[in-house]
C-alpha cells in the first residue's frame, strides 16, 4: 500500500466518506469523514495539526540526528516532546527505527484533535499507506500485496467497537527502506497508530520466509499491543487474533 499511485485511496466508499487530502512538505494525508459529520474547516485543522507535529520533529532531529537515521530503537530523555517520546516508545516496542513510527503518530494526532473539536461519526486518516480509523459501522480494510493477481480482493474486517485504532502496512518489496520484509503483504492493528505503524515495520521485518511465519504468530501471543496482523508470503496467509478475513466483491 505504500507505492505510488495510490490508487488504494479509491477503495474507500465513497457514498460512506467524503474526503479531502491535506499535504506538507513530504506528507500526503488522505481524510474520508461521513457526509453528515463532514465541515469544511475541517481541513484547516488537519493541517495546523499535521504541521505543528512535523516541525517539531524536525527540530529535534536537528539536535539529535541519529534519531532520524536509526533503524534501531533510540532512547530519548524525559524532557523530549510528547510526540518524541511516543516515537521512541512504539519503535523501542517493536524493535525498529523510531521513525517507523511517523505515519501512525501523525495520523492519530491528526484524529484526535479532529474527533476533539468536531462531532463525527466515522473517520479515516490515511498517510504512507497507514490508517487510523474511527468507526460506526464495521468496514473491511483491503490488503494489498506485492505483485499478486487478487491484491485488494481480501480485506482485513474492523469492528466499531475497536475503534479509534491505528493499522499499519508494509510490502516487501516495494515502500520505505526501513522495512526490510520479505512478506508480500503486512497489516498490523493495535490501538495506538504510531504501534501500529513500528509493528508492522518491526514485526514484518522477522518474516525472510513462509517458514517464519509461524513463529512471528507465537511471537505475537506474546505483544498485546498488536490486536490484529495479517501476512502473506507467495501463497501462504498467516492471522493473529480475532478479526475476521474477508473477500471484497
Amino acid at each position: 500500500m505504500l507505492f505510488e499511485p495510490r490508487t488504494y485511496r479509491n477503495c474507500f466508499p465513497k457514498e460512506r466518506f467524503q474526503s479531502f487530502v491535506v499535504e506538507y512538505l513530504d506528507a500526503d494525508v488522505w481524510v474520508g469523514v461521513d457526509p453528515e459529520s463532514f465541515r469544511p474547516e475541517m481541513e484547516a485543522e488537519v493541517f495546523v495539526t499535521l504541521k505543528e507535529t512535523i516541525d517539531e520533529l524536525r527540530a529535534y532531529v536537528e539536535t539529535d540526528p541519529l534519531f532520524r537515521k536509526s533503524l534501531k530503537p533510540c532512547p530519548v530523555s524525559e524532557e523530549a516532546p510528547d510526540n518524541i517520546r511516543k516515537l521512541a516508545e512504539s519503535s523501542a516496542q517493536a524493535a525498529t527505527g523510531p521513525l517507523a513510527a511517523k505515519s501512525g503518530l501523525l495520523n492519530e494526532r491528526i484524529g484526535q484533535a479532529l474527533l476533539e473539536k468536531f462531532e463525527i461519526n466515522e473517520l479515516i486518516l490515511e498517510n504512507s499507506g497507514d490508517l487510523y480509523l474511527k468507526l460506526r459501522d464495521s468496514l473491511i480494510v483491503s490488503i494489498f500485496a506485492d505483485d499478486l493477481e487478487d491484491s485488494g480482493l481480501m480485506g482485513l474486517e474492523v469492528l466499531p467497537e475497536q475503534t479509534p485504532v491505528g493499522i499499519g502496512t508494509g510490502l516487501g518489496t516495494k515502500g520505505h527502506p526501513i522495512n526490510h520484509t520479505k512478506a508480500d503483504a503486512v497489516m498490523v492493528m493495535a490501538q495506538s497508530g504510531a504501534d501500529a505503524s513500528a509493528f508492522a515495520v518491526g514485526v514484518g521485518n522477522r518474516v525472510k520466509k513462509v517458514d517464519d511465519l509461524d513463529k512471528v504468530l507465537k511471537h505475537l501471543k506474546l505483544v498485546p499491543e498488536v490486536l490484529a496482523a495479517v501476512f502473506i508470503v507467495e501463497d501462504q496467509i498467516a492471522v493473529h487474533g480475532d478479526n475476521e478475513l474477508k473477500l471484497i466483491f
